[in-house]
């Protein structure tokens, strides 16, 4: 089958900092006819393709209940690398109450899941790459269907979606390839792939800073997962102890506020623990901008020429106090940051080595 005949659809609870989407836009760059689907709408205004904006996702009372009926390991998100009891971690219900509101929650989706099927085809597609590893419902029907059909069926993990919930039981038996963008997800589960982020460097321009402070940005969207309530009050001791620095707090933004504020920074703080650097590290890379991150165990010897200023709660301190005091340094590590992204997490070569996994070129 030529590239221009073959129909990917991408399904994904949220276009999740962007990744889902920037799949669909390579893949239709490349010559694909690609779309994606989406659960609900992300807060932070990432684009949207076909959402389907179901109830009793990212409501406050569905919030509540999971507190009661859920795992309280699931919900519990850090940055801290855990040892699974078992590998991969497989969702189930934790309780009996858990078990009929998921099955309620299917049965209330589905009048507005088969209606988005029929209306836009959704069912005619060759091959299906679950971002985040659901399907519309919880027992996986739409998938089961598409793969008794001989549907090409891919796996893609973007987070704590592996760590915490797990992989579901009926996708995971019938998925032809599981492909991860996290480092560490590569021991947790015993049949996958890591591949990078999906990044377009051209969407970003290196800024040549002229500000009269020196601006260390940092901007959690969780803190816990961030290791923020470490990083914020060392960034702000800093603007205390140095007149000519000063701390930005990117949070709560829409994401396009978001990213102008980030470009105004010098120094950008992502995050520390085990888990590794994220989109926030890639677009600050990308902007020429000194990125400090933690990386998880074994990247750094994998990939040795990494940009990355590599910090934990007891150096972080010193190496923003040394970036802060070499100019020198901040612009050698910009240029090199932005080179590193484009070579390797190009979206165009990440989405090629994602189909030759699969066997679909």
């Amino acid at each position: 089958m030529e590239i221009e005949d073959l129909k990917i659809l991408h399904i994904a609870p949220t276009n999740t900092s962007g990744v889902p989407g920037q799949f669909v836009a390579s893949e239709q760059h490349l010559g694909y006819y690609s779309r994606l689907v989406t659960l609900f709408r992300d807060p932070r205004g990432y684009q949207e393709d076909i959402c389907l904006g179901l109830p009793f996702i990212d409501f406050s009372g569905t919030k509540m209940l999971k507190k009661l009926v859920s795992d309280p390991a699931r919900l519990a998100v850090d940055n801290i690398g855990k040892a699974p009891a078992s590998i991969p971690v497989t969702w189930q219900p934790h309780s009996a109450a858990e078990k009929i509101l998921v099955k309620f929650r299917d049965w209330l989706w589905q009048f507005k899941v088969e209606k988005a099927i029929r209306k836009f085809k959704l069912d005619t597609y060759d091959v299906y790459q679950l971002d985040g590893g659901l399907d519309f419902y919880r027992h996986a029907g739409f998938i089961k269907r598409m793969h008794a059909a001989g549907k090409k069926v891919i796996c893609c993990y973007t987070g704590s979606d592996l760590r915490t919930r797990g992989v579901i039981p009926a996708i995971d038996q019938l998925s032809d390839l599981n492909v991860t963008v996290e480092f560490d997800h590569i021991k947790l589960h015993p049949n996958i792939h890591h591949v990078f982020f999906p990044f377009n460097v051209s969407r970003f321009q290196a800024i040549s800073q002229n500000n009269k402070k020196l601006r260390i940005g940092h901007a959690p969207t969780n803190r816990k997962a961030k290791g923020s309530d470490i990083i914020i009050p060392v960034i702000k001791n800093l603007a205390r102890e140095n007149s000519n620095v000063e701390a930005v707090i990117i949070q709560n933004l829409p994401y396009s506020l978001a990213i102008d504020t980030k470009q105004t920074c010098d120094i950008f703080v992502d995050q520390i623990g085990d888990l590794g650097y994220g989109i926030n590290s890639l677009e600050s890379l990308a902007m020429g901008i000194p990125t400090c991150s933690c990386l998880a165990p074994g990247f750094a010897e994998m990939y040795p020429d990494h940009p990355f200023v590599v910090v934990d709660a007891e150096n972080l301190k010193n190496e923003l106090q040394r970036l802060i005091d070499n100019p020198d340094l901040r612009r050698e590590l910009g240029e090199k940051g932005r080179e590193w992204v484009s070579k390797y997490h190009d979206a165009g070569q990440i989405v090629k080595q994602i189909h030759q996994l699969a066997g679909i070129v």
